[in-house]
């Protein structure tokens, strides 16, 4: 595996930071916010320099019950091939449910959801993994998540999911130590447990980011600096097995540069701090050692049957349901880490509908996020944020009493005349002054 160093999440709010920070060997880009054909003009000057580019996949939902969208795989492989990547990588999770399997309406997550640890959940990500990593034209890893939610019913740690999933599929794995800490302190999930389990030179990279604790749950926000106790498995880590690279994530409230430079230098200590325990320990192995996953050279096992995918369609649907359409809670799952993630999930689409249509939380003010809350609660997103806002915006004007505000509701309904149709609709004079002859005949 390529020696990667020390990276840095790019996001653009810190493009040119980025480009000026010292000591950071490489980057990693979220897959879906970058097109191939017209790269930012910061990553085609970080590429010039030489600097590795790995694209980050956040939207193929491998683990879900569906194969994986063959449009969603050729985007992914025309981004690897225009950074020029030597890897690509996604998620353990689902992040979409319903359609065909459960003659249902398709859920939108908008969020990376747990996959349950059964047997029949594994035998369905082992054959999605397989069929991405033939359609793509570097190698994959896949990377563990963070959950507030555990599925009943599972029948492995997290450790042995992902140890079975490597031997099984030769598939890399890109372990987030923050998840291993949220996953503790929402799960009781022990990191070290996990790490003894793991198949440690199936490694890529590893991924470092801060999050915070209200209420004894722990939030993996990416937006707070990186606590010691995410450090410290860090450090247990590196004393395990020498990390190929080591990326730092960082989505909301950036810091100044001087700050994330100061958490890329502890980053750099504690990799140290666990090498220098690797270098006093014993070199003998342990006698309970797991042997590391190869590629499996046999025939390719037979794939699931149709009716596996089809209850984990069915489970999976009725989860997210509850989490997004306000359906009850399926049984054996917490009603209250239920509510939680359901907070969680509308509070996501909240921050993510307000950077992609800025106009709304400008227009709506304060009443913006407790307004598009609570239509979050009643009506799933659909199949994208754009879509979503407006969505959002004609529910608002529809229902009347979410925003008080009358000149804040006019403005709304130009924002929202101005982009649902067709084609924007022109701003020509006389097109514009027959308009306002139609507002005033109707009001009429």
């Amino acid at each position: 595996m390529e020696r990667l160093g020390t990276g840095m999440g790019w996001r653009p709010e810190i493009a040119e930071a980025v480009e000026r920070m010292p000591g950071v060997d490489w980057v990693e880009v979220v897959a879906e916010n970058v097109c191939p054909g017209h790269l930012p003009e910061s990553l085609r000057r970080l590429r010039e320099r030489g600097v590795t580019v790995v694209p980050h996949g956040v939207a193929l939902g491998l683990g879900g019950a569906d194969r994986p969208d063959k449009g969603r795989l050729t985007a992914l492989a025309e981004r690897a091939e225009a950074l020029s990547s030597p890897l690509v990588t996604e998620h353990i999770a689902f992040v979409r449910a319903g359609g065909p399997l459960t003659a249902s309406p398709r859920l939108e997550a908008g969020h990376l959801l747990p996959v349950p640890r059964t047997r029949d959940a594994l035998d369905v990500l082992c054959e999605n993994v397989r069929i991405a990593q033939a359609a793509l034209p570097v190698p994959l890893a896949v990377e563990n998540i963070a959950a507030l939610i555990s599925w009943p019913g599972e029948e492995m740690t997290e450790g042995q999911f992902l140890y079975d999933l490597a031997d099984r599929t030769g598939v890399r794995l890109l372990i987030d130590v923050a998840n291993l800490h949220t996953n503790h302190v929402n799960r009781g999930e022990d990191p070290a447990e996990a790490l003894a389990d793991l198949p440690l030179e199936a490694i890529a990279y590893v991924h470092v980011a801060g999050g915070f604790e209200r209420d004894g749950v722990w939030h993996d926000s990416h937006a707070h600096p990186v606590p010691r106790p995410v450090l410290d498995i860090l450090t247990d880590l590196a004393s395990r097995v020498s990390p190929p690279g080591v990326l730092l994530e960082r989505d909301e409230n950036f810091p100044e540069p001087s700050d994330l430079e100061g958490e890329l230098e502890a980053i750099r200590e504690a990799v140290e701090k666990g090498g220098a325990r690797t270098a006093t320990a014993s070199a003998t192995p342990s006698a309970e050692a797991r042997p590391t996953p190869v590629p499996d050279s046999a025939p390719a096992p037979t794939p699931p049957h149709d009716l596996t995918r089809q209850h984990l369609a069915l489970t999976q649907t009725a989860l997210l349901s509850a989490l997004v359409a306000g359906t009850p809670v399926p049984e054996g799952f917490d009603r209250v880490r239920v509510g939680v993630q359901a907070r969680a999930l509308a509070g996501k689409r909240a921050d993510v509908v307000a950077k992609v249509a800025p106009d709304l939380p400008v227009i709506l003010g304060t009443a913006y996020r407790p307004a598009f809350v609570a239509y979050a609660h009643r009506h799933p997103m659909p199949d994208g944020y754009r879509r979503d806002a407006l969505n959002f915006a004609e529910q608002v004007l529809l229902a009347g009493h979410l925003v008080e505000d009358a000149a804040a509701r006019r403005q709304l309904r130009e924002w929202w005349l101005e982009r649902s149709g067709p084609a924007p609709r022109s701003q020509h004079p006389t097109v514009r002054l027959a308009r306002a002859t139609r507002r005033v005949l109707l009001r009429r």
